[in-house]
């Protein structure tokens, strides 16, 4: 009898976690597990192996600047990230919550003001310091599919508008995250390879008016626009949201499928179970041995987790209060304060796209900045979790409350 007890407990586990990676949350948990596993293995007898694996140089590679498997992964596989970011801003903004005025109003204002505050906590406490100062950008982003993925797991209870009010914010917030690469880490530009990247991007952009549905001459020219954007001092990775807003949402007049969507649903799940986790795996490696844990207090990863925690609640809460004190936008149907509150602590998961930001705002490969990338790793981890616990804490004890509003 026992065994037959234990046997339904472990199949209704069994189907519980097969449920849930499925879901929308298997992407957040499978993320956490890739970060996991690389903290414990950048501070296990395994650590230099782990750090060759990645930052070695390889034995050959087709394209000099991609030197070692994390410039692939950075450079070249988050490419492919952005793409896809680019495709949903772009639906969004034609065919989406962005394409209504009244409902794009207050993720705009939330997301502005979530870029705006964690930037000024970071400078508060560490922009006194002119070698730190580049790492403002650190904590104004949130990872999509971490948040998501926890707003997933707090379960039933929740008003639908929350989940859309945090994808909107989320997807505003990405596209303030890649202008801000695009203007603020780009060091030095070469004009005749970002000419040519021009011409490959309007030479996309006929083919989007055009409504050309063949996915080979986009594939084909992309592929282009990132190799001379790569060579033109600016990201890689902006090639990526670049050559998406090419891509038609209409009707192609060949087959008279939508490109964009059908490129958008075929990458998602790449994107959310390859590329992210790869990325994490890359970069999340910490090595706290050495002062690592007692560093949490410096001035760089201080900054960066409040500005994560308090930053970016304080920016998504207070103008959330404010757009519906003023009239300006009506909080989300259905949705508590509390509620909204919880939302806000989960846009402070500043995951991927803080880890991205910060390896570009202290490169490596300088001397002296190989320190300040693990300072700056430990506070992002400190931050996203501590962010994403409250937030899961807030959300499953928060009461809902019949609101309308244009949710």
């Amino acid at each position: 009898m026992k065994m037959k007890r234990r046997h339904h407990i472990f199949s209704r586990v069994a189907s519980r976690l097969i449920k849930i990676a499925h879901g929308e949350a298997g992407a957040g948990l499978i993320l956490i597990v890739a970060a996991a596993a690389a903290l414990i293995l950048a501070n296990s007898p395994f650590s230099d192996t782990y750090r060759a694996l990645f930052h070695a140089p390889l034995a050959w590679t087709p394209i000099p600047k991609l030197a070692t498997l994390e410039l692939w992964i950075n450079d070249a596989a988050m490419a492919v990230f952005f793409f896809v970011v680019g495709l949903e801003i772009k639906r969004e903004v034609l065919d989406g919550q962005l394409a209504d005025r009244t409902r794009r109003r207050l993720p705009i204002l939330a997301a502005a003001a979530g870029m705006i505050a964690p930037a000024l906590v970071y400078l508060a406490i560490a922009g006194h310091q002119p070698g730190l100062r580049a790492g403002w950008a650190i904590p104004a982003a949130t990872d999509i599919a971490f948040a998501v993925g926890i707003l997933a797991l707090v379960g039933r209870g929740l008003p639908a508008s929350l989940r859309l009010f945090l994808l909107t914010v989320a997807i505003v917030d990405d596209l303030g995250a890649v202008a801000i690469i695009a203007i603020a880490y780009t060091p030095a530009i070469k004009l005749g390879w970002l000419a040519l990247a021009a011409a490959l991007l309007a030479a996309m952009a006929v083919l989007g008016l055009r409504r050309e549905g063949r996915l080979l001459p986009y594939a084909a020219l992309g592929a282009g626009l990132w190799f001379a954007v790569l060579n033109s001092g600016v990201h890689a990775t902006v090639a990526g949201v670049l050559a998406a807003f090419t891509i038609p949402l209409a009707p192609a007049r060949q087959s008279g499928d939508s490109l964009l969507l059908r490129l958008e649903h075929g990458l998602a799940p790449w994107n959310a179970y390859v590329i992210v986790p790869l990325f994490g795996f890359a970069n999340a490696g910490v090595h706290l041995a050495g002062g690592g844990l007692a560093g949490a207090v410096a001035p760089l990863p201080l900054a960066i987790a409040a500005g994560l925690v308090l930053g970016k609640q304080a920016g998504v809460f207070g103008a959330i209060v404010l757009a519906d004190r003023m009239g300006l936008a009506r909080r989300p149907a259905g949705a508590s304060w509390a509620q909204l509150w919880g939302v806000s602590l989960l846009c402070g998961i500043g995951f991927t796209m803080s880890l991205f930001i910060a390896g570009l705002a202290f490169p490596g490969a300088f001397p002296g900045q190989a320190a300040l990338v693990n300072e700056a790793k430990l506070g992002i981890l400190a931050g996203s979790a501590v962010s994403a616990l409250a937030g899961f804490a807030v959300l499953r004890l928060a009461r809902p409350a019949a609101v309308q509003g244009p949710y």
